[in-house]
Protein backbone atom coordinates (compact mmCIF):
# COMPACT_ATOMS: atom_id res chain seq x y z
CA UNK A 1 0.00 0.00 0.00
CA UNK A 2 1.52 3.34 -0.95
CA UNK A 3 1.78 5.99 1.42
CA UNK A 4 -1.46 8.13 0.15
CA UNK A 5 -3.78 5.40 0.47
CA UNK A 6 -2.07 4.46 4.45
CA UNK A 7 -2.66 8.18 5.65
CA UNK A 8 -6.31 7.63 4.39
CA UNK A 9 -7.00 4.99 5.91
CA UNK A 10 -5.25 6.24 9.17
CA UNK A 11 -7.72 8.84 9.11
CA UNK A 12 -10.90 7.01 7.88
CA UNK A 13 -9.78 4.92 10.97
CA UNK A 14 -8.81 6.63 14.05
CA UNK A 15 -10.03 10.36 13.64
CA UNK A 16 -13.50 9.48 11.75
CA UNK A 17 -13.96 5.92 13.32
CA UNK A 18 -15.75 5.15 10.67
CA UNK A 19 -18.32 2.06 11.39
CA UNK A 20 -19.35 -0.64 8.78
CA UNK A 21 -22.44 0.83 6.90
CA UNK A 22 -21.91 4.03 7.95
CA UNK A 23 -22.91 6.49 4.71
CA UNK A 24 -19.68 8.66 3.75
CA UNK A 25 -19.75 11.37 1.32
CA UNK A 26 -16.18 12.06 0.24
CA UNK A 27 -16.09 15.74 -1.63
CA UNK A 28 -13.69 17.15 -4.11
CA UNK A 29 -12.16 18.58 -6.88
CA UNK A 30 -10.07 18.23 -10.06
CA UNK A 31 -6.96 19.61 -8.39
CA UNK A 32 -7.88 17.40 -5.27
CA UNK A 33 -9.10 14.54 -7.45
CA UNK A 34 -6.45 12.04 -6.38
CA UNK A 35 -6.94 12.70 -2.41
CA UNK A 36 -10.16 12.22 -2.79
CA UNK A 37 -10.09 8.86 -4.28
CA UNK A 38 -7.98 7.91 -1.35
CA UNK A 39 -10.40 8.98 0.88
CA UNK A 40 -13.12 7.30 -1.20
CA UNK A 41 -10.67 3.97 -1.12
CA UNK A 42 -10.54 4.07 2.34
CA UNK A 43 -13.70 4.20 3.34
CA UNK A 44 -14.81 1.30 1.16
CA UNK A 45 -12.11 -0.53 2.65
CA UNK A 46 -13.73 0.49 6.20
CA UNK A 47 -16.83 -1.12 4.67
CA UNK A 48 -18.81 2.21 4.29
CA UNK A 49 -21.80 3.07 2.33
CA UNK A 50 -19.14 5.24 0.42
CA UNK A 51 -20.17 8.13 -2.32
CA UNK A 52 -17.28 9.96 -4.03
CA UNK A 53 -18.40 13.81 -5.62
CA UNK A 54 -16.66 15.89 -7.56
CA UNK A 55 -17.50 19.38 -7.81
CA UNK A 56 -16.21 22.48 -9.64
CA UNK A 57 -13.32 24.38 -7.97
CA UNK A 58 -14.71 27.01 -6.07
CA UNK A 59 -13.40 31.04 -6.56
CA UNK A 60 -12.40 31.58 -3.21
CA UNK A 61 -12.07 29.94 0.25
CA UNK A 62 -15.20 30.10 2.29
CA UNK A 63 -17.68 29.93 -0.91
CA UNK A 64 -20.16 27.83 -1.04
CA UNK A 65 -20.62 24.47 -2.90
CA UNK A 66 -23.71 24.08 -5.33
CA UNK A 67 -27.09 24.50 -3.51
CA UNK A 68 -28.05 20.73 -4.35
CA UNK A 69 -24.32 19.53 -2.85
CA UNK A 70 -25.20 21.56 0.41
CA UNK A 71 -28.62 19.52 0.80
CA UNK A 72 -26.78 16.10 0.67
CA UNK A 73 -24.71 16.99 2.99
CA UNK A 74 -26.90 17.42 5.98
CA UNK A 75 -27.88 13.51 4.67
CA UNK A 76 -24.75 11.56 5.61
CA UNK A 77 -23.05 10.24 8.24
CA UNK A 78 -19.34 11.31 7.45
CA UNK A 79 -18.29 13.75 5.50
CA UNK A 80 -14.77 14.18 3.85
CA UNK A 81 -13.71 17.18 2.10
CA UNK A 82 -10.61 17.49 0.32
CA UNK A 83 -10.82 20.52 -1.99
CA UNK A 84 -8.48 23.03 -3.30
CA UNK A 85 -10.30 25.91 -1.62
CA UNK A 86 -11.64 26.01 1.79
CA UNK A 87 -15.57 24.84 2.55
CA UNK A 88 -14.78 24.84 6.04
CA UNK A 89 -15.96 28.25 6.66
CA UNK A 90 -19.36 27.93 4.72
CA UNK A 91 -23.08 27.78 6.23
CA UNK A 92 -22.98 24.65 3.82
CA UNK A 93 -20.54 22.92 6.36
CA UNK A 94 -22.12 24.69 9.79
CA UNK A 95 -25.50 22.87 8.17
CA UNK A 96 -24.33 19.64 8.15
CA UNK A 97 -22.49 19.06 11.18
CA UNK A 98 -25.96 20.79 13.06
CA UNK A 99 -28.11 17.85 11.58
CA UNK A 100 -25.44 15.21 12.84
CA UNK A 101 -22.95 15.08 10.31
CA UNK A 102 -19.46 14.24 11.26
CA UNK A 103 -16.85 15.93 8.90
CA UNK A 104 -13.15 16.96 8.46
CA UNK A 105 -11.89 19.27 5.57
CA UNK A 106 -8.54 19.06 4.21
CA UNK A 107 -8.57 22.83 1.99
CA UNK A 108 -5.46 22.21 -0.54
CA UNK A 109 -3.99 19.72 1.18
CA UNK A 110 -0.55 18.42 -0.46
CA UNK A 111 0.19 14.87 -0.75
CA UNK A 112 3.29 15.43 1.01
CA UNK A 113 1.48 16.79 4.21
CA UNK A 114 -0.65 14.46 3.79
CA UNK A 115 1.38 11.62 3.86
CA UNK A 116 3.76 13.61 6.91
CA UNK A 117 1.01 14.22 9.37
CA UNK A 118 -2.08 12.39 9.00
CA UNK A 119 0.23 9.70 11.02
CA UNK A 120 0.42 12.13 14.13
CA UNK A 121 -0.26 10.63 17.34
CA UNK A 122 -3.81 13.27 17.57
CA UNK A 123 -4.22 11.99 21.17
CA UNK A 124 -1.25 13.60 22.20
CA UNK A 125 -2.63 16.74 19.84
CA UNK A 126 -5.77 16.68 21.24
CA UNK A 127 -4.44 16.96 24.59
CA UNK A 128 -2.16 20.27 24.21
CA UNK A 129 -4.87 21.74 22.18
CA UNK A 130 -7.69 21.42 25.05
CA UNK A 131 -4.98 22.62 27.60
CA UNK A 132 -4.11 26.04 25.42
CA UNK A 133 -7.96 26.29 24.48
CA UNK A 134 -8.57 25.98 28.37
CA UNK A 135 -5.94 28.83 29.37
CA UNK A 136 -7.23 31.39 26.44
CA UNK A 137 -10.92 30.50 27.12
CA UNK A 138 -10.87 32.01 30.14
CA UNK A 139 -9.29 35.61 28.93
CA UNK A 140 -10.63 38.94 28.25
CA UNK A 141 -7.42 40.31 26.36
CA UNK A 142 -4.54 38.83 24.13
CA UNK A 143 -1.99 40.26 22.39
CA UNK A 144 0.82 39.33 20.00
CA UNK A 145 4.22 40.46 19.54
CA UNK A 146 7.09 39.10 17.14
CA UNK A 147 10.19 39.53 16.45
CA UNK A 148 9.14 40.72 13.00
CA UNK A 149 6.96 43.71 14.43
CA UNK A 150 3.37 42.23 14.91
CA UNK A 151 2.20 44.09 18.18
CA UNK A 152 -1.73 43.29 17.86
CA UNK A 153 -4.15 43.88 20.85
CA UNK A 154 -7.35 41.86 21.23
CA UNK A 155 -10.57 41.31 23.28
CA UNK A 156 -11.50 37.86 23.82
CA UNK A 157 -13.86 38.48 26.13
CA UNK A 158 -17.01 36.17 25.99
CA UNK A 159 -15.68 34.17 23.33
CA UNK A 160 -14.91 30.41 23.87
CA UNK A 161 -11.53 29.15 22.57
CA UNK A 162 -11.87 25.63 20.54
CA UNK A 163 -9.60 23.07 19.80
CA UNK A 164 -9.21 21.32 16.91
CA UNK A 165 -8.02 17.95 17.49
CA UNK A 166 -8.17 16.25 14.66
CA UNK A 167 -10.71 13.31 17.13
CA UNK A 168 -13.87 13.39 14.95
CA UNK A 169 -15.59 11.19 16.62
CA UNK A 170 -19.50 12.57 17.55
CA UNK A 171 -22.21 13.61 15.99
CA UNK A 172 -21.41 17.16 14.60
CA UNK A 173 -17.44 17.03 15.45
CA UNK A 174 -15.75 19.21 13.07
CA UNK A 175 -12.11 19.19 12.38
CA UNK A 176 -9.11 19.94 9.92
CA UNK A 177 -7.04 17.52 8.57
CA UNK A 178 -4.20 18.10 9.78
CA UNK A 179 -5.63 19.13 13.18
CA UNK A 180 -3.95 20.77 15.58
CA UNK A 181 -4.34 24.19 16.81
CA UNK A 182 -6.58 26.02 19.48
CA UNK A 183 -8.38 28.70 17.83
CA UNK A 184 -11.06 31.64 19.34
CA UNK A 185 -12.74 34.41 17.54
CA UNK A 186 -11.61 37.90 19.03
CA UNK A 187 -14.47 40.52 19.31
CA UNK A 188 -15.44 42.57 16.06
CA UNK A 189 -14.32 45.41 16.59
CA UNK A 190 -11.78 45.59 19.08
CA UNK A 191 -8.51 44.38 16.72
CA UNK A 192 -5.87 47.07 17.12
CA UNK A 193 -2.29 47.38 16.12
CA UNK A 194 0.26 45.93 13.26
CA UNK A 195 0.19 41.92 12.05
CA UNK A 196 3.48 41.16 9.99
CA UNK A 197 3.04 37.71 8.42
CA UNK A 198 6.63 36.30 7.79
CA UNK A 199 5.72 32.52 7.79
CA UNK A 200 3.03 32.35 5.25
CA UNK A 201 -0.32 33.44 4.02
CA UNK A 202 -3.71 31.70 2.60
CA UNK A 203 -3.51 32.64 -1.05
CA UNK A 204 0.19 33.82 -2.16
CA UNK A 205 1.73 31.07 0.23
CA UNK A 206 5.45 31.13 1.56
CA UNK A 207 6.04 34.84 2.68
CA UNK A 208 9.30 36.16 0.98
CA UNK A 209 8.61 39.49 1.58
CA UNK A 210 6.26 40.11 4.90
CA UNK A 211 3.18 41.32 4.58
CA UNK A 212 2.37 44.08 6.85
CA UNK A 213 -1.91 44.78 7.89
CA UNK A 214 -2.22 47.38 9.49
CA UNK A 215 -5.23 47.45 11.92
CA UNK A 216 -7.74 49.45 13.27
CA UNK A 217 -11.20 49.58 14.84
CA UNK A 218 -11.14 45.54 13.83
CA UNK A 219 -10.30 45.43 10.28
CA UNK A 220 -7.35 45.87 8.57
CA UNK A 221 -7.40 49.17 7.31
CA UNK A 222 -4.05 48.98 5.28
CA UNK A 223 -1.87 46.54 3.48
CA UNK A 224 1.52 46.62 2.76
CA UNK A 225 4.28 44.51 1.34
CA UNK A 226 5.39 43.86 -2.13
CA UNK A 227 3.93 41.48 -4.59
CA UNK A 228 2.29 39.05 -1.82
CA UNK A 229 0.33 41.77 -0.10
CA UNK A 230 -0.89 43.10 -3.43
CA UNK A 231 -1.95 39.17 -4.47
CA UNK A 232 -3.61 39.59 -0.71
CA UNK A 233 -5.17 42.70 -1.68
CA UNK A 234 -6.67 41.16 -4.69
CA UNK A 235 -8.08 38.37 -3.02
CA UNK A 236 -10.41 39.96 -0.95
CA UNK A 237 -11.21 43.19 -2.88
CA UNK A 238 -14.22 41.48 -4.22
CA UNK A 239 -15.78 41.11 -0.88
CA UNK A 240 -15.48 44.20 0.54
CA UNK A 241 -14.62 45.61 3.99
CA UNK A 242 -16.09 42.20 5.74
CA UNK A 243 -13.12 40.32 4.44
CA UNK A 244 -11.04 42.09 6.34
CA UNK A 245 -11.99 41.54 9.66
CA UNK A 246 -10.07 40.00 12.07
CA UNK A 247 -11.39 37.06 12.43
CA UNK A 248 -9.31 34.28 14.54
CA UNK A 249 -6.79 34.15 16.64
CA UNK A 250 -4.69 30.53 16.46
CA UNK A 251 -2.30 28.97 18.32
CA UNK A 252 -0.34 25.81 16.44
CA UNK A 253 -0.20 22.87 18.45
CA UNK A 254 0.99 19.80 15.56
CA UNK A 255 4.62 18.82 16.36
CA UNK A 256 4.12 17.08 13.41
CA UNK A 257 3.54 19.93 10.92
CA UNK A 258 5.94 22.28 9.57
CA UNK A 259 5.54 25.61 7.27
CA UNK A 260 5.38 24.81 3.59
CA UNK A 261 3.45 27.25 2.03
CA UNK A 262 0.10 25.33 2.46
CA UNK A 263 -2.00 26.95 4.76
CA UNK A 264 -3.61 23.87 5.51
CA UNK A 265 -0.64 22.97 7.75
CA UNK A 266 1.55 25.96 7.89
CA UNK A 267 -1.21 27.00 10.44
CA UNK A 268 -0.79 24.07 12.45
CA UNK A 269 2.89 24.48 13.43
CA UNK A 270 3.86 24.09 16.96
CA UNK A 271 5.41 27.19 18.22
CA UNK A 272 3.53 29.43 15.67
CA UNK A 273 0.47 31.78 16.05
CA UNK A 274 -1.86 32.79 13.15
CA UNK A 275 -4.12 35.42 12.84
CA UNK A 276 -6.78 35.17 9.90
CA UNK A 277 -8.85 37.69 8.21
CA UNK A 278 -12.64 37.71 6.95
CA UNK A 279 -15.25 35.24 8.09
CA UNK A 280 -15.28 33.87 12.20
CA UNK A 281 -18.76 32.57 11.61
CA UNK A 282 -17.91 29.21 12.33
CA UNK A 283 -16.23 30.19 15.14
CA UNK A 284 -18.72 31.83 17.53
CA UNK A 285 -18.27 35.35 15.69
CA UNK A 286 -20.66 37.43 14.16
CA UNK A 287 -19.34 37.79 10.77
CA UNK A 288 -20.45 36.08 7.39
CA UNK A 289 -18.46 36.67 4.12
CA UNK A 290 -17.03 33.91 1.55
CA UNK A 291 -13.13 34.66 2.72
CA UNK A 292 -11.27 33.37 5.34
CA UNK A 293 -7.57 33.99 5.28
CA UNK A 294 -4.77 32.57 7.89
CA UNK A 295 -1.63 34.28 8.14
CA UNK A 296 1.05 32.77 10.17
CA UNK A 297 3.42 34.22 12.64
CA UNK A 298 6.74 33.15 13.46
CA UNK A 299 8.46 33.13 17.19
CA UNK A 300 5.51 34.80 18.60
CA UNK A 301 5.09 36.06 21.82
CA UNK A 302 1.56 35.59 23.55
CA UNK A 303 -0.03 37.32 26.31
CA UNK A 304 -3.71 36.67 27.62
CA UNK A 305 -4.57 39.36 29.92
CA UNK A 306 -0.47 40.01 30.33
CA UNK A 307 -0.18 36.44 31.13
CA UNK A 308 3.04 34.77 29.07
CA UNK A 309 0.96 31.86 26.95
CA UNK A 310 3.96 31.55 24.66
CA UNK A 311 7.21 33.35 24.47
CA UNK A 312 9.17 33.35 21.39
CA UNK A 313 7.51 30.20 19.82
CA UNK A 314 7.92 28.17 22.69
CA UNK A 315 4.30 27.90 24.44
CA UNK A 316 4.53 28.10 28.58
CA UNK A 317 1.30 25.87 28.97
Amino acid sequence: MDKLSQAARVAVKNCLKVKPNESVLVITDQPLRKIGYAFWQAAKQAKAEAILLEILPRKSNGAEPPSAVAEMMKEFDVLIIPTSKSMSHTKARRDACKAGARCVTLPGIIKDTMERTLNADYNKIAKLSHKVAKVVSKGKKAQVTTPAGTDITMSIKGRACEADTGLVHKKGDFSNLPAGEAYIAPVEGTANGVIVVDGAMAGPGLVTKPIKLFVKGGYAVKIEGGKNADLLKKMIEPFGMLARNVAELGIGTNYKAKITGSVLEDEKVLGTVHIAIGDNKSMGGKVSVSSHLDGILLKPTLRIDGKIVMKDGILRV
